[in-house]
């Protein structure tokens, strides 16, 4: 168990995937070229030291600001995950609703069914601006599929659908309105997670609050060389140590950056929302895979005709 988790740390210790390293490299960089600059006027005999103790308050002070910044960010993405978990449980409740409570021919189950996966697949894709998705073709077939792609919305295009389903089943007195009512709540809660979701997509931390954070670490690191020309006997230390110190204040930056938008793939720790909706497709398709209601082949002529309905063929 030791060598696991000495392994698991080394391993985190040297990632560079899903790392902000890669993104905040250069700057760190260009901060120690800064120091090296400062280092040679020094050894030009310009006397440009400063007192190290002005510096040791900064920087708790801005130790203390990137921590807020860091803090606001993981609220933004820790919310994300508790909405995609809302629709996780309101699809898992609506479907469940609907198999329990409403007609019996496997057409119209099959249907609300694979209308209340697609769902998920609708969300990510709003979320990420996307309009190629082969999952809607195997859920939906192709016209429909094309139909939601072409919404301006494409999750409130799939609950509406969900809800014609929901009243036609309602109108031929085949779901009880009690049901009905039950089933709309949890419509409507799906809509209000993705409509969440697209608060945090559309409203991000204040420009003025990044702007005034990002000005404050350039200043602090670029004049730190000035603080610890007197600190080193050898004056190469200085762009070493202020490259040491840049690493972690512009890290935790960027990770306050990355954050902001727990739902696009360019940010680092991005949510896996194609695997959450995979699974919700998966859990749900689960429940007619194995659906033990009546064959509707061998029912009434009014079931076999909703067959045919749904499936887009005449008699």
């Amino acid at each position: 168990m030791s060598k696991k988790v000495t392994a698991v740390f080394w391993t985190d210790a040297l990632a560079l995937r899903g790392s902000a390293t890669l993104r905040v490299l250069p700057s760190v960089l260009l901060f120690g070229a800064i120091a090296h600059l400062i280092c040679l006027l020094s050894r030009f005999g310009v006397d440009v030291s400063i007192t190290v103790g002005p510096y040791e308050v900064a920087g708790a002070l801005l130790g203390l600001i990137l921590v807020m910044r860091t803090n606001a960010g993981y609220d933004r993405w820790w919310e994300g995950r508790k909405l995609w978990g809302g629709i996780v449980n309101q699809s898992r409740n609506l479907a469940i609703a609907a198999l329990a409570y409403g007609p019996q021919e496997r057409a119209w189950r099959q249907q609300i069914v694979r209308w209340t996966a697609a769902f998920a697949h609708a969300c990510r894709a709003s979320l990420r601006d996307q309009r190629d998705l082969p999952e809607l073709v195997d859920l939906l077939g192709r016209e429909d599929a094309a139909r939601v792609l072409a919404a301006r919305h494409m999750p409130t295009f799939v609950v509406q659908n969900i809800g014609e389903l929901l009243r036609d089943a309602c109108e031929r007195q085949e779901l009880d309105r009690f049901a009905f009512l039950q089933i709309e709540r949890e419509r409507a809660a799906l809509i209000d997670h993705i409509g969440a979701c697209e608060r945090i997509l559309k409203t991000p931390l204040a420009r003025v609050y990044s702007i005034k954070i990002r000005r404050l670490i350039a200043i602090y690191l670029a004049t730190l060389p000035f603080a610890l020309l007197h600190k080193f006997d050898n004056a190469l230390l200085v762009p070493f140590v202020t490259m040491l110190v840049a690493y972690p204040v512009l890290g935790l930056d960027q990770i306050g950056v990355e954050l902001q938008n727990p739902f696009s793939t360019r940010s680092l720790g991005h949510l896996p929302l194609g695997d959450i909706a995979r699974t919700i497709e998966g859990d749900l398709l689960a429940m007619v895979e194995f659906d033990r209601s009546p064959a509707v082949a061998d029912g009434p002529a009014w079931a076999r005709s909703t067959i045919r309905r749904y499936n887009g063929t005449s008699s």
